[in-house]
């Protein structure tokens, strides 16, 4: 019997407001309002079928909500990312507790070695993972060496004009990979490429069948996407992208549960 698909999530901290920023302007963040529209992120995730599992708040670390950048899952493997950025080092523990309690067989990057999570985008059998930013050569290969044995293929890809590679593609159900060309990397990386006309247009949550959650910031995009035959669920997370944020970070999807011992094949269904 298939079971349910969970998806790791992730309070918003006290200190939200105090989230890093690099590629955009500080402004002022309403971290009431920020709770109102988590909640709404983490209904849309239950309302379509996906069972939440919720990593305990690291109070001490503002960016903690983007639960993503802390680890990567491939079948019954997750590796926990070492942030790039030191003052999210910390969220990675608890995180770890829970992909663990789960059953999940945890490797770690290691220094030198860097990797956030969102700076890796898995479709099909390969991994995409962005390079230049938080996440450095080190970092991509302990990645290949975590995923590789297990039949995945990782792809280096550069990242220049946004935060993480995930900031600026995601991918459908078919494997063609979405971004907004003024700031996607170069589309010869991937097999297909659509551009899309509106920056957080690029950002999609593969919710099973043709759903696509999707933030209501990109209406056009959405449009573009139901013409194509998806079926986009828009929720509001304004508030997470004033500090860089998108759909992407705010969920873990563990679409594969590892069977008992931890083993799995790499290759799963759809793309994260």
């Amino acid at each position: 019997m298939q079971t349910q698909p969970k998806a790791l999530v992730r309070p918003p901290a006290s200190r939200l407001a105090e989230g890093l920023v690099t590629h955009v302007e500080r402004v002022p963040v309403d971290r009431e309002l920020a709770v109102r529209q988590w909640d709404g992120y983490v209904r849309a995730l239950r309302d379509n079928g996906w069972q939440t599992v919720e990593v305990a708040p690291e109070e001490g670390c503002p960016d903690s909500v983007f639960v993503e950048d802390a680890v990567v899952v491939l079948g019954g493997r997750a590796l926990i990312c070492r942030p790039g950025a030191p003052s999210r080092r910390p969220e990675t523990q608890a995180v770890e507790e829970t992909v663990r309690a789960l059953g999940y067989a945890v490797h770690r990057v290691e220094a030198p070695g860097t990797l956030d999570g969102g700076d890796v985008l898995k479709s099909g059998g390969t991994v995409y993972v962005g390079t230049g930013g938080r996440t450095n050569d080190e970092g991509v290969r302990q990645l290949r060496a975590a995923f590789e044995p297990s039949g995945a293929r990782v792809v280096p890809v550069p990242v220049t004009e946004v935060l993480h590679l995930k900031s600026a593609v995601t991918a459908l159900p078919d494997g063609t990979v979405i971004g907004h060309a003024p700031l996607a990397p170069d589309p010869s990386y991937f097999p297909r490429f659509r551009g899309v006309p509106e920056e957080p247009g690029a950002h999609v949550v593969l919710l099973g069948g043709e759903r696509l959650l999707m933030a209501s910031s990109a209406p056009r995009s959405a449009e573009l996407l139901a013409s194509l035959g998806y079926e986009p669920v828009l929720v509001d997370i304004g508030e997470f992208e004033k500090l860089e944020g998108c759909v992407t970070c705010l969920s873990v999807r563990l679409r594969e549960l590892p069977a008992p011992g931890g083993q799995s094949a790499a290759r799963g269904s759809g793309s994260e």
